[in-house]
């Protein structure tokens, strides 16, 4: 069984939770995202598995979950990384937020969510229970396609995306 860290609004660890049961009943508990970039600045996508629990077969960031109990953020990350993309990258915390959003299956994800930025050129291992398929992409061109198919991304990565995008311009020319 996966559990998830129950927080407080300001990330104060308050218990723990199996983790469908926190979906289910709406609770608050930490996760984290992953976006990687290239060297011309794309973002590495992945498509989730069909078979996942929520959001099957929707494209999102390159990777996200949950710490486990007495893990850091970025040790979790690492981990995740490894276990669906089969990366291991250079990255860091840059912001994290609060959201929340009702999901498929009855399931609302409401997380204070740690965003981590990285780089990565090479093509990833992908893990078939969790990723169905990946791709580099331009912020723009991902910009424009959720504007015209909003229903093919994560609730969570149509949130974040924007403030993603504005960080991100500073680093290159998109």
């Amino acid at each position: 069984m996966e559990y998830v860290i129950l927080v407080d609004e300001n990330d104060q660890e308050i218990g723990q939770m199996e983790k469908m049961e926190a979906h289910e009943k709406a609770l608050l508990h930490r996760a984290f995202s992953i976006f990687l970039f290239n060297d011309k600045n794309e973002l590495l996508l992945q498509q989730r598995a069909h078979s996942k629990y929520h959001s099957g077969g929707l494209w999102t960031n390159t990777c996200c979950s949950h710490p486990r109990a007495g893990e850091t953020v970025l040790e979790a990350a690492n981990r995740r990384l490894m276990e669906e993309m089969g990366i291991e990258a250079e990255m860091q915390p840059e912001f994290s937020f609060i959201y929340r959003a009702e999901l498929d299956n009855d399931l609302t994800e409401y997380e204070l969510d740690h965003v981590v930025l990285g780089t990565f050129n090479g093509e990833p291992v992908i893990n078939l229970e969790e990723v169905a398929a990946w791709k580099y992409v331009s912020m723009k061109e991902i910009e424009a396609d959720m504007k015209a198919n909003p229903e093919n991304y994560t609730a969570w990565f149509r949130i974040v995306f924007d403030e993603v995008h504005n960080r991100t311009r500073n680093y290159a020319e998109i």
